[in-house]
C-alpha cells in the first residue's frame, strides 16, 4: 500500500498533547509532530485559533480545559494542516451544539475538494450516503469490495443470517411514554421536541395494527437554529431482529420542512394501510442536517407496532399483486 501526502486520523484527537502546555504551545507541538515548519504554523494559527473559538484559554494549560474545550481545539489543529487523507472512525463530527455541526461541515468540505476520506462505521445509512467505494472488513477478512449500495446490501443480508444472529443487538422492550421520548445529547444545533406515534387514536408506545388496513401516524416536533438551514426528518421501521425493514425521509421525498421565526416546526408522516405482515415492529425518529447526513437527534424505538393478519402470506411485507391464470 502507498501513501502519497500528508495524512490526519479523527481517532485519538489530542492524543500528542501536553497537558502541561498551553492550547496554544500544543497547536505547535502537533505541527511538529507532523513535519510542519514553525513559520507555515505561524500561518495556520489564526484559523486554528478561530475554528476551535476556545477564547482566552488558548493560553492557558490544556490540562485545565473542560473536555469539550479539549475537542475543540484537537479537532481544529487535526483538519487545519491540509490533509490529503482523512482517516475517520464512526463520528463524522465531534464536540457538541454548534460545533458538532461546524466539525461535520469541515469533514464534508475535504469531500467536495476531492480529498480521499477513509471512513471506517457500522453506520450503513452514512456510508452509503458519503463513500464511492465500500470495503466490507469481518474478523479481519476482506469480505467485499465495490459499490456502496452493492456492498451494503450483501452486509445486510450477513447480519440475516444465522451465524450473524449472536451478534445482533436486540431492541429493549422499554420505551418511553408517548410525548416524552428522551432527546439525548443534542447533537448540532437542533433536537426533537416531541414524537407520537398513533394508528387513528390517541398516541401509544405500544400498538396493535393489522396489516393492509390501520393506518400509522408519525407525528414529529422540533426545534432548531432558525440561522441554519431547515433540518430533515427521517423515519425508519426496524424488525425484531435489528434490521430496516423500510424507512421514509423529507429530503428523498423532497419536503422542504416549514418553521416558525424562532426555528420550531413540525410534520406528520402517515404510512396508509401498512402493509407489514404480523411481527413485531419498531418506530425510530432522526433529525437530520439539509443533506440528511450528519445526525442533530434521534429517538429510538418510540413505539412497538404489533402487527397481525387475517391470511396465510407470509413474509415482512404485503406487495400489490395482481394473478392471472391461463390454460
Amino acid at each position: 500500500m502507498g501513501i502519497q501526502g500528508r495524512v490526519t486520523a479523527l481517532l485519538e484527537l489530542g492524543s500528542g498533547f501536553n497537558p502541561d502546555f498551553t492550547g496554544r504551545e500544543n497547536v505547535y507541538l502537533s505541527g511538529s509532530i507532523l513535519g510542519i515548519g514553525r513559520q507555515a504554523m505561524d500561518l495556520k494559527y489564526p484559523a486554528i485559533e478561530q475554528f476551535a473559538d476556545i477564547g482566552k484559554f488558548m493560553d492557558q494549560p490544556v490540562k485545565t480545559y473542560s473536555s469539550g474545550m479539549f475537542v475543540r481545539l484537537a479537532f481544529a489543529v487535526a483538519t487545519s494542516v491540509d490533509p490529503d487523507v482523512l482517516i475517520v472512525d464512526e463520528a463524522l463530527s465531534v464536540g457538541d451544539g454548534a460545533f458538532a455541526r461546524k466539525s461535520f461541515d469541515r469533514i464534508m468540505g475535504f469531500k467536495k475538494a476531492g480529498k480521499t476520506i477513509l471512513f471506517c462505521s457500522h453506520s450503513l445509512y452514512q456510508v452509503e450516503a458519503i463513500c464511492t467505494r465500500v470495503l466490507w472488513i469481518h474478523q479481519g477478512r476482506v469480505m467485499m469490495d465495490g459499490d456502496p449500495g452493492q456492498v451494503t446490501a450483501a452486509y445486510n443480508a450477513f447480519l440475516g443470517s444465522e451465524s450473524a444472529k449472536d451478534d445482533i443487538q436486540h431492541l429493549a422492550a422499554g420505551v418511553a411514554q408517548a410525548g416524552d421520548v428522551p432527546l439525548g445529547a443534542m447533537k448540532g444545533h437542533a433536537r426533537l421536541v416531541k414524537v407520537r406515534v398513533s394508528a387513528g387514536a390517541e398516541p401509544a408506545t405500544a400498538l396493535d395494527l393489522v396489516c393492509g388496513e390501520s393506518d400509522l401516524d408519525v407525528d414529529v416536533d422540533f426545534a432548531s437554529d432558525p440561522a441554519l438551514p431547515a433540518p430533515t426528518l427521517g423515519v425508519a421501521i426496524v424488525g425484531a431482529d435489528g434490521r430496516f425493514v423500510c424507512s421514509a425521509g423529507t429530503l428523498n421525498d423532497r419536503l422542504v420542512l416549514q418553521r416558525q421565526a424562532d426555528g420550531s416546526g413540525g410534520a406528520r408522516l402517515t404510512f396508509p394501510h401498512l402493509p407489514l405482515l404480523k411481527g413485531s415492529y419498531w418506530v425510530h425518529v432522526f433529525l437530520l442536517c439539509e443533506q440528511a447526513v450528519h445526525v442533530y437527534d434521534q429517538a429510538d424505538a418510540v413505539a412497538e407496532l404489533r402487527i397481525s393478519q387475517r391470511d396465510l402470506q407470509q413474509g415482512v411485507v404485503s406487495l400489490p399483486h395482481v394473478w392471472n391464470s391461463q390454460c
